[in-house]
């Protein structure tokens, strides 16, 4: 039996939604019929597909790769429909780009925004910066195009292009008593015992803070986790401890009477933002048309001072602060 883009496109719904029956009643499909297009293809490429179990079903490793591989051929096979019946002189299309929550990454949403408006007002961009995702998996299954991310190293299924680094700091109630002037860098060390209010233990800010407690021999207290600035705000203005934020979060706070910022020492906290696109997965040509206006973004940023030091296609610049856009 020969495989077509509809078995393609059937194995796919099965692995997102790790059903049959759900797959079937997606699709408007009888299951038994869904059954056959599984059959087919693990008839054709001589390999077991699926795993069933009383939970659903899960790709075998042969199983997953032909779902990347399906992935690929139907999205270029939805764009090419796309290019051939919409081909007109106005860049037409959906993009959905991944901002990484409380990153100075959320700088770039208004000017990207304004961009697409002002040249190519028939693309429609969707902007996501849900604390309740991993961005890099969305990227992978191709629910995202593209994401600016947090990253420290290669993820398996993206390709990742560094763009700044940003540092973090200290935001604390100012009755909180800490070593040295509210002006004066504080060490990471000084906030043994202090109870935090820190993001969900999956947010890669989370990890990035326990690491760097780790590294002075300390562990953080935690007073609560918190996803949200404005639930955040409030915790902070009740005094029910500091947290640390990256500098462009962190600068929202710098106006309140009763909050201190500062910047922390031994070790200083810095990760590097990437953008984040699939290794797969093609990208429309208006995704790549948005892709170019964010590189370009990161360089005029970098230019007028506003990103902090970084070895990506920004370049090198000075400061830790970020200003918002």
């Amino acid at each position: 039996m020969s495989v077509d883009f509809k078995k393609l496109s059937s194995f796919i719904k099965i692995v997102d939604m790790g059903s049959m029956s759900r797959a079937a009643n997606s699709l408007r499909l009888a299951q038994p019929a869904l059954s056959q297009h599984v059959a087919a293809l693990e008839a054709h490429f001589k390999q077991k597909l699926l795993l069933r179990s009383n939970h659903g079903v899960a790709p075998t490793e042969a199983g997953f790769t032909l779902y990347r591989h399906a992935q690929a051929m139907l999205k270029q096979l939805e764009q090419s429909q796309r290019d051939v019946t919409k081909a007109t002189t106005s860049l037409q299309g959906h993009v959905s780009v991944g901002l990484a929550t409380f990153s100075g990454a959320a700088n770039f949403a208004g000017p990207l925004l304004l961009a697409l408006a002002d040249k190519h007002p028939d693309v429609v961009l969707n902007i996501s910066d849900s604390f309740g995702h991993v961005l890099s998996e969305l990227v992978i299954s191709g629910r995202l195009d593209m994401a600016l991310i947090y990253s420290f190293g290669a993820i398996k299924g993206t390709r990742l292009q560094p763009l700044f680094r940003e540092e973090f700091f200290l935001v604390a109630p100012r009755s909180l008593k800490l070593p040295g002037r509210p002006d004066e860098p504080v060490e990471l060390a000084a906030l043994q015992g202090i109870k935090m209010l820190m993001p969900s233990s999956y947010h890669f800010m989370r990890k990035l803070i326990e690491a760097s407690f780790a590294h002075v021999r300390i562990a953080p207290r935690v007073a609560a986790e918190i996803e949200s600035l404005a639930t955040l705000r409030v915790a902070l203005n009740a005094g029910l401890g500091p947290t640390i934020l990256p500098s462009s979060a962190a600068e929202q706070f710098r106006e309140c009477e009763n909050l201190v910022t500062r910047r922390l020492i031994r070790p200083v906290i810095s990760s590097t933002i990437s953008l984040c696109q699939s290794d797969h997965l093609p990208l429309s040509e208006a995704a790549l048309v948005v892709r170019e206006i964010v590189l370009k973004m990161a360089v005029d940023f970098a230019t007028a001072g506003d990103l902090p030091p970084t070895n990506g296609p920004a370049g090198r610049q000075r400061g830790s602060r970020r200003d918002p856009l």
